[in-house]
């Protein structure tokens, strides 16, 4: 079961910004030597999260790949996308950027949920606060404004 779940809540409601920070925080954690898989809602959605890696910053690389099935899974790469778990065996940290609650939490040591400003979104979020809390993880808020530091990871 996952040590930990960390809450993200940003400030703005733009996609960019959570693929930013969820780059910052993949970037954070690979300079930890974790490994690293990012959730995202579609396939589409990780295309998005694969671009940004590239840029996010121009001083920083984090070798990634989008994983859709458990053949493209690399273990020797440090950072996935994808857009189900069912073929992830296990990661240091799971970043969920999708609206659901990630199923076999067991395979992660933490996880990083990343919740924007949408009420729609932070409702989804409070609910999958409820249920991680329903299953006695340890839970963290961080309230964080735009080019917040990641010292909380």
């Amino acid at each position: 079961m996952a040590e930990r779940v960390d809450f993200y809540i940003l400030s703005s409601v733009e996609r960019a910004e959570r693929w930013s920070f969820a780059c910052r925080l993949a970037a954070k954690a690979y300079q930890s030597e974790l490994s690293v898989v990012l959730l995202s809602e579609s396939d589409a959605d990780a295309r998005i999260g694969d671009e940004m890696l590239w840029t996010f910053n121009d001083r920083a690389f984090v070798p990634h790949q989008i994983a859709r099935d458990a053949s493209s899974i690399d273990p020797e790469t440090p950072v996935h996308l994808v857009y189900g778990l069912e073929h992830v065996s296990r990661a240091d940290v799971l970043v969920n950027l999708s609206d659901r609650l990630p199923a076999g939490l067991d395979r992660f040591v933490r996880l990083a949920e990343i919740i924007d400003a949408d009420p729609g979104r932070r409702q989804l979020g409070r609910e999958r606060f409820k249920a991680y809390r329903e299953q006695k993880l340890a839970l963290q808020t961080h309230n964080l404004s735009a080019g917040a530091d990641l010292a909380q990871l």
